[in-house]
């Protein structure tokens, strides 16, 4: 049956039958109008997450923790955050559904630089320099900032349906936390593993701090580049080439830079060992120039063979000779600005370095130890201790610096738009070498270049006293960190599996861990340093007395409490007080000891919360192979000898319908608020289960409008459930055995959906969840299985056979659908269940309803492949015939069906007319394909159900109704007296 009559003048003469007609009925509206009605259930649910632990833990289930990345706290939550929490919601709840104990706590991270600076310039905006702020009024005005955002945050996560424990959630700044970062910082102190050490790190001149690496961010830069001369000034006496001693005056080593403001600090040229050099000479230069170039014939220059036509061609040289090999090693250099200021007149020695290539600029490196890894590195290597100190915190150089004092690298003050950039350092270092006639050529380079992900600011390496975890230094049982690390890494599950090589290689190469910063807002690095010795002290009674103050009152405590108080007996004079604050990758790393070992019955827990160390799951985005997940793993190996999780899941990023990043330049950017105000939140958390989260995504208002179109199948077929199943009793309820063949296929969909469903969710491929419910929605449902079963739910008496096995297995249907999409779209299930089970609890605390091995029926799903194979070459006519106008409709339609033998088999024990949703059918065998002719039925048409058979009027009772209508009438008449 196509439809109902929904007319008198669709009814035939007499009477009118629709009053007897089982039409579907529910309370459950077609239009969602979810932001209206997603706000309601957030109030019916309450505490649900509470709830559910509750009843869980009373159930004896296992219990599974997901660990929270903490979000900072500093403003409206953003796309990422909402595909970030949803992710972790659908852990949370799938596993609730999947029958465990959940443990998760969301956090916050509220230490750093954006909120400090935020500070500042509320500070700035009344007057009040930072400076003129003592430490407790400023870091008190930034607790204040953070506790706001966190309280705006947590309403804005709940709004999107994220459960978890809010009310117990955890801050990187409580009092408590502190001190347990604190103690977390001491384990290194107190191991050995800390050190302070004076080398080139990140440096933020912007920001007056050091940054770590996962504080970087690359940017496209136009940098000047110079190749400078460096005069040779003699050799070792081992020197192998004599030949620059006797045969050949003044060559000169050139070297390449895009940093020519680190030309004051250099101290050293690197050479590659294995590089072929050569020493050429300038026979003649380019003509018709528009300037006076700066090399000359007769110049001789030292240069990579491989590089000597690149490097030539910069100098607008036009022909050279090459005189002779060149061995670099012993030779000795003079300082290009030496003729400008005694302050370079120390010699410049050439080293061999692995680090230096011919894959472009000369063949050697300039080296500063201050201003460069590699170039520490090697400087190092040869014996050398001093390293130079050349510019200052606030990228300017020292005073002690000749010809360049007070110069700007970085500008950090003065001019907005000009704060953040190179300054005038570059211009003058190359004047100075002109000056000198030690340029040989300069232009520009557009390449990436280091920024401060915070400020956007380029940031330089600069040489700076700061505190360091060793990596690579044997600990009591003969292990490094980084071999713990690894180690810990072999033993994770990572989702995806790349996830594995990306951490595993950042770890084998990654430096030592600087965790010191030089700010106000933040955990301190609490201890003491022998000011003989350098080393901190390592002393149980003066770490307790500093926990003891902090779990008190905060970091402020130790800041504000005199050194004697901590330090008991020992001398205050002698000791340095370290006021550096650590990292906050480090504060975050240590959210596993204060959020789930605290609350391990392993470590001695009683309470109603229990976790577990290690977490089962950590879930970021893939950024945090080299922030959060790393840092975890190292504060994790470095104390307790493992990482503190045993999987990590990793998502990407979202961009914009065009493939985009989202900024707010571009106007590109999706803000869930207004997504949830104009849509709901179940319309986002559709668009997360949707998309395959491991891979960059994208979002906008066409893609959107996809999800919402997915969303209405998926609610369009939950309403036609519950309208089908009204007053469904369980006296109607049939056995597997007693099912027609169609209904026994569709429970085998249910068997076959229920493993793959529950297999994703194990294994995190909510993908892989939602997709195959949709097609089954789309496809085994609507498209098949609520088509053909249309008529007899709406005509068939009561008490059919056929009729009591659809809602049967309706009842099926909908027990699973609703569990089963819960997690995902909690608000539209929530609203379901309770529509048909008011006084059924919450459809968040269900489990998946068990769904027996007997259900499976192979031959079934084989035959209603071949069914539908059949069906689809039927429905292309019956659309054919209905445009031709030769039919109004299917059940107007007698088709005469033509086919082998073996394409109807399928179709033995069926009533084919009624898969074909016509009036009736002639099935012929004959030829090798399947054609159809259709035909109008040549019979009246039933008044109630519309179709036309044969035994319409067979009833005397009823003359215009066939006779399964009319038996079905009569019982309907019989209970109404």
């Amino acid at each position: 049956m196509a439809d109902a009559p929904n007319s008198a003048e669709d009814t035939p003469a007499g009477r009118d039958y629709r009053e007897t007609v089982f039409l579907p009925e529910t309370a459950f509206p077609m239009r969602g109008g979810l932001p209206q009605k997603e706000p309601v259930i957030l109030e019916q649910w309450g505490d649900l997450y509470a709830a559910l632990r509750k009843q869980r833990q009373a159930e004896g289930a296992p219990l599974y923790v997901l660990h929270d990345g903490p979000p900072y706290a500093n403003g409206d939550i953003h796309i990422g955050h909402a595909l970030n929490k949803t992710l972790k919601d659908f852990v949370v709840r799938s596993r609730f559904l999947l029958g465990h104990d959940v443990d998760y706590v969301p956090g916050w991270d509220c230490h750093g630089l954006p909120i400090e600076w935020k500070i500042e310039e509320q500070f700035r905006a009344r007057g009040r320099r930072k400076d003129e702020v003592s430490k407790a009024e400023f870091r008190a005005a930034c607790r204040e900032y953070a506790a706001g955002w966190i309280d705006v945050q947590r309403e804005q996560f709940k709004r999107l349906g994220i459960v978890g424990d809010f009310d117990n959630r955890y801050a990187t700044m409580d009092f408590t936390t502190e001190a347990a970062i604190v103690a977390e910082f001491h384990k290194f102190k107190n191991s050995g593993q800390l050190y302070r050490g004076s080398k080139p790190v990140m440096w933020s001149p912007v920001e007056r701090t050091a940054l770590a690496d996962a504080e970087i961010e690359y940017h496209d830069q136009v940098s000047p580049m110079v190749w400078v001369k460096f005069p040779v000034t003699g050799a070792t006496d081992d020197h192998p080439d004599d030949l620059l001693a006797f045969r050949h005056a003044n060559p000169s080593i050139v070297i390449w830079t895009t940093t020519p403001w680190t030309i004051p600090a250099n101290r050293a040229i690197s050479y590659g060992p294995e590089i072929a050099y050569g020493l050429y000479e300038v026979t003649a230069m380019e003509e018709g120039l528009e300037f006076e170039p700066w090399a000359k014939a007769g110049d001789r220059l030292i240069v990579a063979d491989k590089l000597a036509e690149e490097v030539f061609k910069a100098a607008k040289i036009a022909t050279w000779t090459r005189i002779d090999d060149l061995n670099p090693s012993g030779l000795e250099c003079a300082h290009p600005l030496a003729p400008l200021s005694p302050g370079y007149g120390f010699s410049v020695p050439l080293l061999a370095g692995d680090h230096v290539t011919d894959d472009a600029g000369t063949g050697f490196v300039h080296t500063a130890p201050g201003h460069g890894a590699d170039d520490f590195e090697v400087w190092k290597a040869h014996g050398h201790h001093e390293v130079p100190d050349t510019v200052d915190p606030d990228g300017a150089y020292y005073e002690h610096v000749p010809l360049f004092a007070g110069l700007k690298v970085i500008e950090t003050e003065g001019k907005k738009d000009k704060i953040g950039k190179f300054g005038p350092a570059n211009k003058v270092v190359t004047e100075k070498l002109i000056e000198t006639g030690a340029l040989l050529a300069r232009g520009r380079l557009e390449h990436s270049y280091p920024h401060s992900w915070r400020s956007k600011a380029p940031v330089i390496f600069r040489n700076t006293p700061q505190w360091f975890i060793r990596m690579d230094q044997p600990l009591k049982d003969d292990e490094t960190l980084r071999e713990k690390a690894l180690a810990a890494i072999d033993a994770t599950a990572f989702h995806p599996a790349g996830g594995k090589n990306r951490i595993r290689s950042m770890v084998e190469s990654r430096p030592d861990w600087l965790i010191s910063r030089q700010r106000a807002w933040g955990t301190p690095l609490a201890m003491f340093v022998d000011k003989q010795t350098g080393q901190p002290l390592v002393d149980a009674e003066v770490d307790a007395r500093i926990l003891a103050a902090v779990s008190a009152g905060g970091a402020d405590a130790w800041f504000e409490t005199s050194d004697a108080e901590f330090l008991g007996q020992h001398d205050a004079s002698r000791f340095e007080k370290i006021e550096d604050i650590l990292d906050v990758w480090f504060d975050s790393g240590c959210t596993h000891a204060f959020t789930l070992e605290a609350r391990d019955p392993a470590h001695g827990y009683t309470g109603d919360r229990p976790s577990h160390w290690p977490a089962d799951l950590y879930l970021e985005g893939s950024d945090q192979h080299r922030g959060w997940f790393q840092s975890n793993l190292l504060e994790g190996s470095g104390t307790r000898g493992r990482a503190p999780y045993d999987a990590v899941l990793t998502h990407g990023f979202t961009q914009d319908e065009q493939g985009r990043k989202m900024s707010k330049s571009l106007g590109n950017t999706t803000d869930p608020a207004t997504v949830i105000k104009e849509s709901g939140a179940d319309i986002l958390r559709l668009w997360v289960a949707l998309v395959d989260y491991a891979e960059d995504q994208r979002i906008g208002k066409q893609i959107l409008q996809t999800t919402v179109e997915a969303y209405r199948k998926l609610r369009n077929t939950v309403r036609y459930l519950l309208g089908a199943l009204a007053d469904f009793d369980e006296a109607e309820r049939l056995d597997r055995g007693e099912m027609p063949p169609l209904e026994q296929f569709i429970l085998h969909r249910l068997w076959e959906l229920d493993g793959q469903v529950r297999k994703a969710y194990a294994e995190y491929r909510f993908q892989d969840v939602v997709r195959p419910v949709l097609e089954f929605c789309s496809n085994d449902l609507s498209a098949l299985y609520f088509d053909i079963r249309k008529d007899s739910l709406y005509c068939d008496r009561p008490d059919a056979i056929r009729r009591r096995a659809a809602r049967t297995v309706m009842d099926e249907v909908f027990a699973r659908l609703t569990a089963w999409l819960s997690p995902l779209t909690p608000f539209t299930m929530e609203e379901a269940w309770t529509t048909r089970f008011p006084e059924g609890g919450s459809n968040c605390a269900r489990v998946i309803p068990h769904t027996p091995d007997s259900w499976r029926h192979d031959a079934e799903a084989r035959r209603w492949a071949g069914v539908q194979s059949v069906l689809e070459v039927v429905n292309e006519a019956l659309e054919a015939a209905r445009r031709d106008k030769i039919i109004g409709g299917a059940l107007d339609a007698w088709p005469v069906v033509t086919g082998p033998a073996s394409a109807f088999a399928p179709l033995d024990g069926l009533d084919a007319a009624e898969v074909f949703r016509t009036s009736g059918v002639d099935l012929k065998t004959g030829g090798d394909a399947i054609t159809v002719v259709v035909s109008p039925a040549d019979h009246p048409k039933c008044a109630r159900s519309w179709r036309r058979v044969p035994d319409v009027g067979s009833d005397p009772a009823y003359p215009d109704l066939s006779a399964r209508d009319a038996d079905a009438v009569r019982a309907w008449d019989a209970l109404r007296g």
